[in-house]
C-alpha cells in the first residue's frame, strides 16, 4: 500500500467530496491537484519575492555609489528655453 494521508476535517472531506462529484475525479486526485495548484502558486510567490528582495539589493548598491543626493530634478539637462542640453 502506498503512503496514506489522513485528514480529520469534515470541513476538507466535505469539501473534497464535493469537488470529486463535480469534477468524476477520486478523493485522491481531487486532493493531489488542490495540493498541487496551491504549492506552485506558494512557488511562485516565493520565487517573485525574491526577485523583490535581490532588486532591492541592488538598488541599495546603487544607491551606496552615488555621489550627492538624489532627485528628481532634470531642470539642469535643459536651457532657459526648456531645449536639451
Amino acid at each position: 500500500m502506498g503512503a496514506q494521508l489522513n485528514i480529520k476535517s469534515e470541513d476538507a472531506y466535505r469539501m473534497a467530496s464535493r469537488l470529486s462529484e463535480m469534477t468524476g475525479d477520486s478523493l485522491t486526485t481531487v486532493v493531489t491537484k488542490a495540493l498541487r495548484v496551491e504549492l506552485e502558486r506558494q512557488e511562485r510567490e516565493r520565487s517573485i519575492e525574491t526577485q523583490v528582495q535581490k532588486m532591492l539589493a541592488m538598488g541599495k548598491e546603487i544607491r551606496a555609489h552615488l555621489r550627492g543626493p538624489v532627485s528628481s530634478d532634470t531642470s539642469d539637462m535643459y536651457d532657459e528655453n526648456g531645449m536639451p542640453l
